[in-house]
């Protein structure tokens, strides 16, 4: 069975918590159903916070699925270790992704582009906002035409 990759990128704060959480909970449930058991995290923000609390739920059904944390600095990973922010049992894998971009909303945008390009599929919570990341980093993934959700606009 092909392990298939799926990244989540979103907003900072979401509305409607619960129901973007069961929106979410629906579509990752039909991408394990398609192979998909490879599930790409940034870290940052409410939309990540569903998007990691639906994967882990969902471990207990499927334990073969793996939540990956995408780092793109090993230093920040390690400061966050220290002071206890991040537990090795949280992810069964930490990817610390190379970028030749080291100011920090840079470095952002990056590790996104990577994670993009990983991903067979990326779930998305962007509203069509210019000046956003999330809208940026979607702008980006539809460039590359792989398959994309926006869970912001159901």
């Amino acid at each position: 069975m092909e392990n298939k990759i799926c990244s989540f990128f979103g907003h900072r704060n979401v509305e409607c918590k619960e129901e973007v959480f069961y929106r979410v909970l629906n579509l990752v449930k039909k991408l394990i159903k398609d192979n998909y058991s490879i599930f790409l995290f940034g870290g940052f923000g409410e939309f990540d916070d569903i998007c990691y609390a639906v994967v882990t739920q969902l471990k207990k059904e499927y334990p073969y699925i793996r939540r990956v944390y995408c780092y793109s600095d090993e230093k920040q990973f390690l400061r966050e270790k220290r002071r206890g922010l991040i537990l090795d049992t949280d992810y069964e894998k930490f990817e610390f992704l190379s970028l030749d971009y080291d100011y920090w909303y840079t470095r952002i945008y990056f590790r996104n582009c990577k994670m993009v390009d990983l991903s067979d599929v990326i779930v998305f919570y962007a509203e069509e906002k210019e000046s956003s990341g999330a809208f940026k980093a979607l702008k980006s993934a539809v460039k590359t035409k792989k398959e994309i959700f926006n869970v912001y606009k159901e």
